[in-house]
């Protein structure tokens, strides 16, 4: 009977391995198997499939604003009588000193613990609450956390206790996540002498039914299982069975807790045996095999000093939450490990810890359904574009230096054993040249710890291979010849018109002799190429465009014209009634060489519509670009990340320019533009991120590298955007190309950007020798400049003050998009 019990659960573990998820009675059969080892690999390897390489954990403060409670938990040191306590709630100006201590040292949640509804048992909590001006704790409660959130920023997180329908949705509105530990569903330990016992709110049919009530509302919620407090093994399976059922019902809950009992002097269970380890292992792989790979089960770090790599290996992927500043209430007896040793003790375990918040990233993807509005815009500003936390203070444009963590990761060297087995897969695929899925590439994207230096490793090796040692760049400069535009663009701060006028700077619309006075500067300075861009005026026709052509071609008949976004080209030939390739055509005849690849944005027409509505189609921007490289025409390609996005849309994003490129050839770089917020409408309203963070600037890089080639052999990165050190640190990820010296940049600097408009070819080489490398001054088409141009570059006077003027003109009729 033992051999075939054994086989059984041998054959369900494989088949849950495969993607089984386990009935109830399947579940409930694993009560009876000792083999804990086995049930952990298995467990092990569910959490790898959904989390990879990353066990997270909530940097908080702890705020115990009320010790008193009505139920009498015979194992808790929490719950106190008020004859024990100096007053019965904590005062506003005490949790605020909290509050505000534990964001100036980077926590990013609240955590209010509290007892079950004490003014219903005692007198001195009621009359407390009534001269605080609250009719209950949880008033009381809403009140302070509001306070907390307004003006500290701190996320406030729940653990009121039982809650009906109704307060739960009052208190969504001022917690974006709430909790309350199931602890068990076994009536026989509400019975006389057993730990539940003269507890009303440990009912397990209360609790779940809060459990219930809370995804009904739609309130990101954690719960879990308290072991070892006298309820056998199938007791707690059935416990996390009626978890599961709820969250196939609901899909609310965010987070499973598998919390061990630690006995505590001066408690009825002081005396008791506390669960071994062997114990909570066993509890951690079968929740993990109940639940599969999707959901975070939690073990609180603090209640196993010693051995928390082997947690890790039970399944667990998160660690809940930490505080650098404040103990755990609930267990004061165990401190909370220092950051930097959690770090070690997960990295132990192959493991990357990264932070989250309250409310976890999948939820936080999807926001719009899991909280309340007024949460949208702090989480949003506060988060990468897979819901993970800012962690540092660099964002694109300003001159803050990137984080010296992850310029560290770039360059190490990883061995195979230390990186998913995911990532690996996605990596096998490039090395043999396979084509990527959208799925391959969000994986890529995703990569933290090991897997991101792996990543990054791996582009720089195909660099390497396919373009060598050498980066290149060109003198140029960038001509805006206007900032007035018709178009509504929500990321924009450049444009001019009627919903831009708080912008900085002021309108203007360049004459042609400044364009001309500007064109012959830049090539006395050395430029070989003009880039002209600039917003869609409505008084221009596709004429303007020709006119601006012959203007630079008739002081500097050899300099490259490389001008006119695709958005530029669908709308010169509206105006003109010209289909794109005749417009295109006229263009070449009048001077024009090559086009820049702006205006992409991200090419999926969801984003779009949130982030440039009236602009060209995806549909659009490809056909412009294909129609550009049939007539011999080449282009850049671009792409502008990290504001309303997500992984999946630049994974598509990429996918089309590949696919384009694969056609018809004609695309010579892939730049990766990131947002830059500060100034950008859609940030100012608060419905945009805060631009990418550092690692996803470099991964976009790197990705772009792995999923481009050998189709597109250079890949750029901006200074502009960057600045000189995040640049660096890109050419060490895939990157071969800086770009443009530019002499005067205006769309990034109006976006709140303060790396300056011109980078001298002096400094830039100087920073390229410094990496090992070898600087190559190019032409537009990736040539080597003359050694004229050279020359005239190095010596080159400052660039004269420009003049920004405006004039009259005709007014015209807008063409539709």
């Amino acid at each position: 009977m033992n051999l075939q019990a054994d086989s059984h659960i041998e054959n369900l573990l494989a088949a849950v391995a495969n993607g089984h998820v386990p009935s109830d009675l399947e579940a409930l059969d694993l009560s009876t198997t000792h083999c804990t080892t086995q049930l952990m690999q298995t467990a092990r390897d569910l959490r790898d499939k959904g989390f990879e390489n990353v066990v997270t954990y909530s940097r908080k403060v702890f705020i115990p604003l009320t010790h008193l409670c009505r139920d009498v938990c015979h194992y808790c040191t929490f719950a106190q009588v008020p004859r024990k306590l100096q007053q019965p709630y904590m005062s506003l100006d005490e949790v605020l000193h909290i509050a505000r201590q534990g964001a100036a040292l980077g926590c990013k949640e609240a955590l209010f613990t509290l007892g079950e509804k004490p003014e219903l048992r005692y007198r001195a909590a009621s009359h407390a609450l009534s001269e605080l001006g609250f009719e209950s704790t949880l008033h009381y409660l809403a009140f302070v956390a509001e306070q907390v959130f307004s003006q500290t920023g701190l996320l406030p997180h729940f653990n009121p206790g039982c809650l009906t329908a109704k307060e739960l949705a009052w208190l969504r509105g001022l917690s974006p996540s709430m909790g309350l530990m199931l602890e068990s569903t076994s009536p026989r330990l509400c019975e006389k002498g057993m730990p539940h016992f003269g507890s009303p709110d440990k009912q397990p049919e209360i609790r779940l039914n809060t459990l219930k009530q809370a995804g009904n509302i739609k309130v990101p919620f954690t719960t879990g299982i308290l072991i070892g407090i006298g309820e056998t093994r199938r007791e707690r399976i059935e416990s996390l069975l009626a978890i599961r059922s709820i969250q196939q019902q609901y899909g609310h809950i965010q987070e499973v807790i598998i919390q061990n009992f630690r006995a505590k002097p001066d408690t009825k269970m002081a005396s008791a045996v506390e669960p071994d380890l062997d114990e909570l292992l066993w509890s951690i792989a079968i929740a993990r095999i109940i639940f599969g790979s999707t959901m975070s089960i939690q073990a609180p770090p603090n209640l196993s000093p010693g051995v928390l790599p082997q947690l890790i290996d039970a399944g667990i992927n998160d660690w809940g939450g930490v505080s650098p500043l404040t103990p755990d209430f609930v267990n004061p007896e165990a401190p909370w490990p220092h950051l930097d040793n959690l770090r070690l003790e997960t990295e132990k375990a192959g493991k990357h810890l990264a932070e989250r918040l309250t409310v976890y990233p999948s939820y936080i993807r999807e926001q719009h359904i899991w909280l309340d509005e007024k949460f949208h815009t702090p989480i949003l500003r506060a988060t990468d574009s897979d819901g993970f936390p800012r962690v540092d203070g660099w964002h694109t444009g300003t001159s803050v230096q990137p984080p010296n963590d992850e310029i560290q990761r770039i360059t190490q060297t990883k061995s195979k054993a230390e990186i998913t087995s995911e990532v690996t897969k996605v990596l096998h695929k490039v090395a043999e040249q396979q084509d990527l899925s959208t799925e391959d590439i969000v994986t890529l994207f995703k990569a933290r710890g090991n897997d991101f230096s792996q990543v990054c490793a791996t582009a720089n090796e195909l660099r390497t291979t396919l373009v060598g040692d050498n980066v290149t760049y060109v003198v140029n400069r960038n001509i805006n010849y206007t900032n007035i535009c018709y178009f509504k663009c929500q990321f924009c701060a450049f444009s001019k018109g009627k919903t831009h006028e708080t912008l900085r700077d002021k309108p203007y619309d360049l004459t042609f002799d400044e364009i001309k006075r500007r064109t012959k500067e830049a090539w006395q300075r050395g430029a070989t190429e003009v880039c002209m861009q600039g917003g869609i005026h409505p008084d221009y026709s596709g004429q303007h465009y020709l006119d601006l052509c012959h203007a630079v071609k008739q002081v500097c008949p050899t300099i490259h014209i490389h001008a006119f976004s695709p958005l530029e080209i669908w709308q010169g030939a509206k105006t003109l009634n010209l289909s794109v390739k005749h417009f295109l055509q006229e263009l070449v005849k009048a001077g024009l060489n090559t086009l820049p690849g702006t205006a992409a944005e991200i090419l999926d027409d969801e984003v779009r519509k949130k982030l440039c509505a009236n602009k060209i189609t995806t549909e659009q921007w490809l056909h412009t670009m294909q129609t550009a490289h049939e007539l011999g025409i080449k282009t850049t390609a671009t792409i502008m990340f990290g504001h309303l996005d997500s992984y999946y849309h630049w994974a598509k994003h990429l996918l089309h320019i590949l696919a384009l490129q694969k056609t018809t050839g004609g695309f010579t770089e892939f730049v990766p533009l990131p947002f830059v917020a500060s100034e950008a409408p859609i940030y100012r309203q608060g419905k945009a991120r805060n631009g990418p963070t550092f690692r996803e600037c470099v991964l976009m890089h790197a990705v772009a590298r792995l999923v481009l080639s050998p189709a597109i052999n250079n890949i750029q990165a901006s200074w502009v955007k960057l600045g000189l050190q995040g640049v660096a640190a890109c050419l060490n990820a895939g990157a071969n190309d800086l770009g443009g010296t530019l002499m005067n940049e205006s769309i990034t600097k109006a976006a709140g950007a303060t790396h300056g408009q011109e980078t001298l070819p002096q400094s830039i080489e100087n920073l390229i020798k410094s990496m090992g490398r070898t600087p190559i001054q190019r032409t537009t088409l990736y040539q080597v400049a003359s050694e004229d141009s050279r020359q005239r570059a190095r010596n080159a006077l400052p660039v004269s003050p420009i003049l920004n003027n405006v004039r009259q003109r005709e007014k015209k009729k807008m063409p539709v998009m």
